[in-house]
């Protein structure tokens, strides 16, 4: 969990210093990524956006797969997402020390605003937004995709559950390989 977390604060082959666990987790991430950035339903629904946001239009159908992730989330996990995200926060601001600083700013500031509960709500997905508008200083205009979210919400949320039975699928077959062939690691820092 946690390599897949902080995976995209990973450069390169920057992950040696981590547990082999922690170096799977890291591997995953970069499979779904890879997975998810070719996907014929992301794509659609990145044109969706495109004409507004052009190379930020992945960014915001990341942000909007989360909302729908955890608006619907009784539908993927029998844990509730109050209680999922609180063990996620207590675990992250355990091992926060070990982790890069960039992931180490950013858990500091997803669990003082307690983000992965806050996904489920447009509120929430609106201050996502903001911030990542704010980070590009006004540039990306994702600020205004609220409004795409709301004018959109039952075609993206269409797009979302299609593709996230797919990404269940991957995932799940990426890290039998994972765990199973451990020498898949050392393969990779070849």
């Amino acid at each position: 969990m946690i390599g897949n977390f902080i995976a995209d604060h990973i450069r390169g082959n920057n992950y040696t210093k981590f547990s082999k666990e922690i170096q799977q987790g890291i591997f995953l991430h970069r499979e779904i990524d890879t997975f998810t950035d070719a996907h014929k339903i992301v794509r659609k629904s990145k044109r969706r956006l495109h004409k507004r946001y052009r190379h930020y239009d992945g960014v915001i159908i990341d942000i909007f797969y989360d909302y729908f992730l955890a608006k619907n989330w009784a539908n993927y996990s029998a844990i509730p997402l109050d209680v999922y995200t609180d063990s996620i926060n207590k675990l992250f601001h355990k091992k926060l020390l070990e982790l890069p600083i960039k992931s180490q700013n950013f858990i500091k500031y997803m669990i003082e605003y307690n983000i992965l509960y806050n996904y489920q709500f447009e509120d929430g997905i609106a201050k996502v937004l903001n911030g990542m508008n704010h980070r590009t200083k006004g540039k990306s205009q994702m600020n205004l995709a609220i409004e795409d979210l709301r004018l959109l919400k039952k075609e993206l949320e269409e797009d979302f559950t299609l593709f996230f039975k797919d990404l269940i699928e991957f995932s799940s077959q990426k890290l039998k390989e994972l765990l199973v062939i451990p020498t898949q690691i050392e393969i990779h820092k070849k």
